[in-house]
């Protein structure tokens, strides 16, 4: 077995069940179990402690959780750890597991594979100091593939449950923003939890504070993902959670991902609230609390978006794609002493300073509740607080595969090429302060927008966005990059090549 093969950036992730041809189960039991000696030996190593070490494990609603969760918790017993199983949860519950006083779990795992296939899994490590980084990853599949033990005295194995706790944190956060008991009674709030974690939202989180949530659908957990997948960028997803706003004429609708780090919603009048719309919501809201504050999003934010946080007196600083690289950046700015309040990717992963930077779904849209209610009072609505978002006419993507096996190297190629390319182009500017790929503004004359080409984080492929302020100017846009482009013999560019035509 390569271990390293089961990685994926800051979490493991690979085949749990049999199902779809091709793909051949690689996280046996034997594996997990390695797997879970070799976070009982990074814990040991990094904690410095020879016994009661206490590791707390939860998970999704995917099919192979309880068989996934059973051999990883009985290897870390076997190896010295105390662990507490607090079946299903959500992945932000398994880090506040770690810092909730009355908890304080030296460690945490959650088994999910967000909104992967029903045979896909994985698992996610926690400290009290947030999620584990690439590096520990690669220093725990390490472990798994030796013989390596901790050498210490078998622990125990218990069961409890968290959810309620961490969702009386999310609560308790709202009556005292609001300064009151119900705040939101009167208002109809429905949720999609499409049969992943989420369900729990309903009655632990919005009938405590008075909400009416008829129309809710898909609360239950069942690993299958019968209705949709549960992912907030699934177009089939926010149509469903965009019906359930407009059948119950809801105020608001709130969908997750499976494991409930990440979230999408739907304001009162049907419209979509994710990628720049929720990053720019957020920040509306944040600038208001935090003058001046800066926020880091991926590369793909618009540019609609950057003039939006400037007018709101806010800093906008375009960072790389990848949820552990915004969060990293964000951290790394307050660390110089530059405030940042939130890290956010298009993807709906957002994180604030004042939660840790924990990217955590249920989190971002508590804040929303609590905007909901303040408008009642003082007389505003969540729509209004990006009236002023300067939308683009058209947004467009390519994912362009590469096909040669030193992949890296040949995109890096491309990117390099075009970058020069582009310096010399008339109507094409280099955007400033660009920290992946190449990004380029087009004038009115060509396209009207802006593109940026970039790799990809994980996979052999070049990502291509467009955006255009103009009905028709992704077409311009794209027809003037195709001319570039298909000079490669080794990128698949068809795709954008006959859009192009």
């Amino acid at each position: 077995m390569d271990y390293k093969k089961l990685q994926n950036g800051s979490d493991i992730r690979g085949v749990a069940l049999e199902g779809i041809e091709g793909q051949n189960v690689n996280l046996t039991e034997e594996v997990c179990r390695n797997i879970g000696r070799g976070f009982a030996l990074w814990l040991k190593e990094k904690l410095g402690k020879h016994a009661g070490i206490r590791v707390a494990v939860g998970r999704d609603s995917r099919l192979s959780g309880p068989a996934l969760c059973a051999w990883i918790c009985s290897a870390m017993v076997e190896q010295g750890i105390d662990v507490t199983d607090f079946g299903m949860a959500s992945t932000p519950a398994m880090f506040m597991s770690t810092v909730t006083e009355g908890y304080r779990f030296d460690g945490s795992v959650m088994i999910t594979a967000s909104h992967l296939p029903f045979n896909r899994n994985g698992f996610k490590f926690f400290t009290e100091k947030g999620g584990l980084e690439s590096a520990d990853i690669k220093q725990i599949l390490a472990y798994a593939a030796s013989d390596e033990q901790t050498g210490m005295a078998a622990g125990s194995l218990s069961s409890s449950e968290f959810m309620d706790a961490y969702s009386n944190i999310l609560v308790e956060k709202v009556r005292q923003a609001t300064g009151e008991n119900m705040p939101l009674e009167g208002f109809r709030v429905v949720v999609d939890a499409g049969n992943g974690a989420g369900g729990f939202y309903v009655d632990k989180v919005l009938k405590p504070l008075g909400a009416n949530t008829t129309g809710s659908r898909y609360l239950d957990p069942d690993g299958s993902f019968p209705n949709h997948i549960p992912n907030p960028e699934n177009a089939e997803a926010m149509e469903s959670i965009t019906q359930a706003v407009k059948e119950n004429s809801a105020d608001l609708g709130i969908i997750f991902d499976t494991d409930v780090d990440r979230a999408g919603a739907v304001l009162s009048d049907g419209s979509e609230l994710n990628r720049n719309r929720i990053i720019a919501m957020l920040a509306a809201i944040l600038l208001r609390e935090y003058p001046g504050t800066t926020i880091v999003t991926d590369s793909i934010t618009s540019t609609g978006l950057a003039k939006f946080i400037e007018e709101k007196g806010g800093v906008h600083h375009r960072f790389k794609r990848g949820y552990r690289n915004v969060i990293n950046e964000s951290v790394r700015l307050n660390n110089m002493g530059q405030d940042s309040q939130l890290a956010i990717e298009t993807s709906g992963h957002g994180a604030l300073k004042e939660n840790y930077f924990l990217d955590d779904g249920a989190y971002l849209v508590t804040k929303l509740l609590i905007e909901l209610a303040r408008g009642k009072k003082e007389g505003y609505t969540l729509e209004s607080l990006i009236a002023t978002l300067e939308e683009p006419a058209e947004s467009l993507e390519f994912r362009m595969n590469i096909l040669l096996e030193d992949f890296k190297s040949y995109g890096q190629q491309v990117i390099d090429e075009l970058t020069a390319y582009a310096a010399s182009q008339p109507g094409w500017s280099l955007a400033p302060s660009n920290y992946e790929g190449v990004r380029v503004n087009l004038d009115e004359d060509h396209g009207n927008g802006w593109f940026l080409l970039r790799l990809s984080l994980h996979d052999p492929l070049l990502p291509l966005n467009i955006e255009s302020n103009s009905v028709g100017g992704g077409k311009i846009i794209a027809a003037e990059l195709a001319t570039f482009i298909s000079r490669y013999d080794k990128l698949e560019s068809s795709k954008l090549t006959d859009f192009a035509k």
